[in-house]
């Protein structure tokens, strides 16, 4: 009998390719480096406080629109296999799960699918945690990313 440590991992289920899913890891990555707003009415020239203000959490923060346009730019059901990802990810279920969650995730389905993805804290880890129950990593694409 095969150790369970020992089995493959199910093939990728998704719409979504895994590429896709790495561009969002990439992305959230940058949005989740971002500190509190520590002055408000800062109006100094960005080359003489050594760019600190790009650090920081503001609301027309650039990360946070591209990522916010890349996940309305999906196909429904890339967002809910988004979303399916983020659930096993942090711990929801398996993979041997996809569908019995994925149907969940298609029964809670709305237009506000970015706003829930982007306050969702560790959302690149949650998605390279899941990634990685079906046997991909986003290790290749960030090494041509760089």
């Amino acid at each position: 009998m095969k150790d369970v440590r020992d089995r493959e991992p199910p093939g990728w289920p998704a719409t979504i390719s895994p590429d896709k899913v790495c561009y969002f890891v990439f992305r959230a990555r940058q949005f989740d480096v971002k500190d509190a707003v520590t002055d408000e009415g800062s109006a100094s020239n960005p080359s003489d406080d050594e760019m600190i203000d790009v650090l920081e959490d503001r609301f027309d923060d650039p990360v946070q629109e591209e990522l916010r346009s890349a996940i309305w730019a999906l196909s429904e059901d890339e967002q809910i296999d988004l979303v399916t990802l983020v659930w096993l990810g942090r711990g929801d279920g398996s993979a041997e799960d996809w569908l019995e969650i994925r149907d969940l995730a298609v029964e809670v389905h709305n237009h506000r699918t970015a706003n829930y993805l982007l306050g969702t804290p560790l959302l690149a880890d949650y998605l390279e945690e899941a990634l990685s129950m079906f046997g991909e990593s986003c290790e290749i694409a960030a090494r041509d990313h760089l």
